[in-house]
């Protein structure tokens, strides 16, 4: 019986269309698996949609410092310091006295925030990082104004990891509720891309966080005669009669009415009615960050007012 040999000239061609018909098939199976793709329509960036990433810089500048400043000693200008842009150090920021276990969950914040504020200027542009204020009285001031009488001795987030905790208690979720706020106005599949990511980040590390002080829920705060949770509902009532949009912050525990599906008082996680996320407007945020509950008006964490197209159109509108 004489050999085939796949090296004879119709074997041969059979065999190359064997093959790279195997070598389509296995491609359109990664392409399967892992798309790589990009829409057939749209743009990957729409110019409107600059203005509302680079609004969220402000967020993540504030995390960003906060975080680093409390687990390093040290922020922006050591670890990333083409990220700043030449904007001014924060204000009366200092490391925390932290525990191991805490220190170590904010010092992973820290590098995430470093992450988003450099994806989002290298894919949407940046702007000088604003300047901050991240003092002990700043955050003293929050908490007497939550509570509605002068907290004694003045609320120092500095002081243990508890009371770090509490002052994070709301940063991320501001972040999260805005990029949910936006996520209907912007159209770039790229944009898109970038905020989803940006957003399922930012609602871990509120969920983390809120179930630290769940934790703690029942644990009075030294020295104080509140427990966590109470610090917790304080601080969300505040943020809520700041933006005057509704109830869009809630604490650990709320009415059967507010918990999910109208049958829970724990509240670990935030949401609506349909216990789906909740959103805010950059106004918002603003009257919430200035504390002021006015967003033409400055203050608070930032006292020379927020950086990018949005926040500064407010303030010349003052």
């Amino acid at each position: 019986m004489p050999t085939i040999s796949i090296t004879s000239p119709p074997y041969f061609l059979i065999f190359m269309i064997l093959m790279a018909s195997m070598l389509m098939c296995i491609s359109h199976s990664q392409d399967f698996l892992c798309p790589t793709r990009i829409p057939q329509y749209g743009l990957p960036v729409y110019k409107k949609d600059i203005d509302l990433l680079q609004f969220s810089e402000n967020l993540e500048f504030l995390e960003a410092e906060y975080y680093l400043w409390a687990t390093h000693g040290y922020g922006l200008d050591i670890v990333a310091p083409e990220l700043v842009m030449g904007g001014p150090p924060p204000i009366g920021v200092h490391r925390a006295n932290l525990d191991l276990f805490t220190r170590n969950i904010i010092t992973e914040f820290a590098m995430q925030e470093v992450g988003h504020l450099r994806a989002l200027k290298s894919k949407m542009g940046g702007f000088p990082r604003p300047l901050m204020d991240l003092s002990a009285n700043h955050f003293a001031k929050l908490f007497d104004e939550a509570f509605g009488y002068k907290l004694e001795p003045p609320f120092d987030p500095y002081r243990d990891s508890l009371n770090f905790m509490l002052s994070c208690y709301a940063l991320p979720y501001a972040a999260l509720v805005g990029y949910v706020g936006m996520n209907p106005l912007i159209k770039g599949y790229e944009t898109k891309r970038l905020l989803a990511g940006l957003l399922g980040v930012e609602s871990g590390q509120d969920a983390i966080i809120r179930m630290y002080l769940y934790e703690r829920a029942g644990k009075v705060v030294y020295p104080y005669k509140h427990t966590v949770a109470e610090f917790t509902i304080h601080i969300s009532n505040l943020r809520n009669r700041l933006a005057m949009c509704g109830t869009k912050e809630e604490g650990l525990f709320v009415p059967w009415q507010l918990g999910a599906e109208n049958l829970t008082t724990t509240n670990i996680l935030s949401a609506d009615i349909d216990s789906l996320s909740q959103r805010r407007t950059p106004a918002e945020i603003l009257r919430i960050v200035y504390n002021t509950g006015n967003e033409h008006a400055r203050g608070g964490f930032f006292p020379h007012g927020a950086n990018g197209n949005i926040a500064r159109k407010f303030l010349k509108l003052y």
